[in-house]
């Protein structure tokens, strides 16, 4: 995928939002772009839980972003996920870099949107098919909360902007 970035607007670095609904393969994406640019990668996934899907935007907030823009290192603690259940986890940290990637749903949030120097929106086309990569990635046991969050993901979209706010589409 080709883009281009604009300057920095977190501080020094160049912050790169994928979003998009879930199983339209955003962390594949990010993974490949992330080479290119060796770029740092936080994804919205090890912060939300099926009960807070996007209220812990604070956590990356404080923790990540706003030492980023002051030139210090940040980090957070990962949510991690055992048989489906979220807990806490790993203790994250994050470095400055030149790019940092900011990957999952909500990660281009209409409040970061001006200090972003992209939004790349990524997107499956039909649900059904979503659905059956997101089952496929994370088991059949989770096809009841997955299907949960799709309905989710239609309002926060919907609210947001999210899709119609991107520069890039992939």
């Amino acid at each position: 995928m080709r883009f281009e970035l604009g300057p920095p607007r977190l501080g020094r670095v160049r912050l790169v939002a994928i979003d998009g609904p879930s199983g339209s393969g955003k962390s594949t994406l990010a993974d490949t772009i992330a080479v290119e640019l060796h770029a740092t990668v936080v994804r919205t996934d090890d912060f939300a839980t099926w009960d807070d899907p996007v209220a812990w935007w604070p956590r990356l907030l404080h923790g990540v972003l706003e030492p980023l823009a002051d030139g210090r290192p940040g980090g957070y603690v990962r949510t991690e996920w055992t048989g489906g259940h979220p807990h806490p986890g790993a203790t994250v940290t994050i470095t400055p870099s030149e790019v940092l990637l900011l990957e999952g749903v909500s990660a281009g949030r209409r409040s970061i949107r001006p200090r972003l120097s992209a939004l790349i929106w990524c997107e499956v086309a039909d649900r059904a098919e979503r659905l059956a990569r997101a089952v496929a990635r994370d088991g059949e046991a989770l096809r009841e909360p997955l299907t949960a969050w799709q309905e989710f993901e239609d309002g926060w979209f919907a609210v947001d902007g999210t899709k119609a706010a991107a520069g890039y589409r992939a």
